[in-house]
């Protein structure tokens, strides 16, 4: 999906003297870039997953996620507008507790996010390519072939540069919709057509475990589908008065999103079994079938393909530049943030987020698992921003800003938090993979810790996150 541009800069702490950002943004263009920074890899890939922990009422619990983001987007509305600053995450936890190492935290916790997104992304695209140009990759070790030659086919493109542009983000966001609307339309069609058997959209298949924990595991997993909102307060420095046209805008791309995402998931439940629908990793291909067979597969395919491979790169993009810009705040390895002399990109921070994608490719591999993973991290952020939005309401600013109602971002922090605990039957397997990159990027903190001790110079201040060029995952 389109994400903000991504910032490298040259040197970690800009001077005062830097011109601001041009303001092009008006409310269309940053409604587009919203709604596309929210569509895409979650939807195509896990409708089924959904639809296998909950049955036939899959629509259900990406309504919930639904609910669970646009609470939190309640929240990001008053940060963005308080603080129109291109930082995000990082930023507000900083201003609100000041700690720097938490403020580390939150910024690797989103780069991690960001690779299990892409890595999710990857998987995708190789079973894609398998369903619908009848490649033989029967066994997983295929898929996972495709999937690694794929990450590093994105890694190459990194390493190469990648200039994007509001323009760009608008042709990728037309494209991908365009695939959630064939879902659609072949939808209304068939059960316009008596085609579709719409007695299944109401039925619960728990699995022994009660509606109301089906459907907590399901939004769990649904949620995925939801990230990309937080991402598009990096845009705030290049709209056009924010503190206006931000609230109305994001609301409005969340539901945007949200109705198609249960358009879709109506059609995909009313035209496929749910027990197929569940299984392997390409879904919507299956309602194309089932529901327009004369609709050449390879387009949608091309469709579905163009869009989670979209997304990687910008994954992959956002995370080596976040990995180089906490290297230059010297607070990862001062290697991470070398800069290739010719191509002026963080190869080495590039290796080193790619080999942590390959690793979660090669050892995890299941799409549910990754994708789970990518939704656990951000709802830990998110309760961290819920937070930090009721600390900084004792730092007034002068200027006039969005006010979200307090008990929203009250409950907010709950129902974020609580949708990452094993309440809501999370596999232990995200945590384990969360855990690990997490103490990854502890070891490497303390290990710069211990060298610039040893060196005498300061660990970094984190004084303005800005540099860290934050941005969240995108689907």
């Amino acid at each position: 999906m389109a994400d903000a541009p991504v910032r490298t800069g040259e040197a970690p702490r800009q001077p005062a003297e830097q011109p601001s950002l041009k303001r092009v943004m008006g409310p269309s263009l940053l409604l587009l870039f919203v709604v596309g920074d929210i569509l895409g890899t979650g939807v195509y890939a896990l409708t089924g997953q959904v639809a296998a922990e909950v049955g036939g009422a899959a629509w259900l619990p990406f309504l919930v996620a639904f609910i669970v983001a646009i609470l939190t987007a309640f929240s990001y509305l008053e940060l963005v507008t308080k603080y129109p600053q291109a930082a995000g995450a990082a930023l507000y936890t900083h201003k609100a507790f000041g700690v720097h190492f938490v403020t580390f935290i939150v910024a690797f916790t989103v780069m991690c996010s960001g690779i299990t997104s892409a890595s999710t992304a990857s998987r995708a695209f190789a079973s894609n390519l398998s369903e619908a140009f009848d490649v033989e990759l029967s066994t997983g070790v295929g898929i996972t072939g495709v999937a690694l030659l794929f990450i590093l086919l994105v890694a190459a493109v990194n390493f190469r540069g990648v200039g994007e542009s509001v323009k760009a983000n608008v042709v990728l966001t037309c494209v991908e919709l365009s695939g959630l609307l064939i879902i659609i339309m072949i939808g209304l069609w068939a059960i316009g057509g008596g085609e579709a058997d719409m007695s299944r959209v109401t039925e619960f298949d728990t699995q022994g475990q009660g509606v109301f924990g089906a459907v907590t595991a399901a939004t769990a997993l649904a949620f995925f589908a939801m990230v990309g909102f937080e991402d598009s307060v990096n845009m705030a420095e290049e709209c056009k008065d924010p503190v206006r046209i931000f609230p109305k805008v994001m609301l409005t791309g969340l539901i945007i999103t949200g109705v198609i995402y249960v358009l879709v998931a109506i059609s995909s439940v009313a035209l496929v079994p749910v027990d197929q629908l569940g299984e392997g990793d390409t879904p919507l291909l299956q309602v194309v079938e089932a529901g327009a067979p004369g609709f050449p597969l390879k387009i949608f395919a091309f469709i579905t393909m163009f869009a989670v491979a979209n997304s990687a790169l910008i994954n992959m993009l956002m995370a080596s530049r976040l990995v180089y810009g906490m290297s230059r705040e010297r607070v990862l390895p001062g290697p991470l943030g070398r800069v290739h002399p010719g191509r002026r990109t963080p190869w080495v921070a590039i290796i080193f987020t790619t080999l942590l994608a390959v690793g979660l490719i090669t050892f995890v591999g299941e799409v549910p698992a990754l994708g789970g993973t990518t939704a656990l991290l951000l709802l830990a952020v998110f309760s961290v921003v819920n937070v930090a939005v009721l600390v900084l309401r004792r730092q007034p600013v002068e200027h006039k800003h969005f006010r979200t109602p307090t008990v929203i971002p009250i409950i907010g922090a709950i129902t974020c938090a609580y949708l990452a605990t094993p309440w809501t039957g999370r596999d232990s397997e995200q945590y384990r993979i969360a855990g690990i990159l997490l103490a990854i990027g502890v070891v490497l903190w303390f290990v710069t810790w211990m060298v610039n001790r040893r060196l005498h110079r300061s660990q970094g201040d984190m004084d303005d996150p800005e540099n860290l060029g934050v941005g969240g995952p995108v689907n």
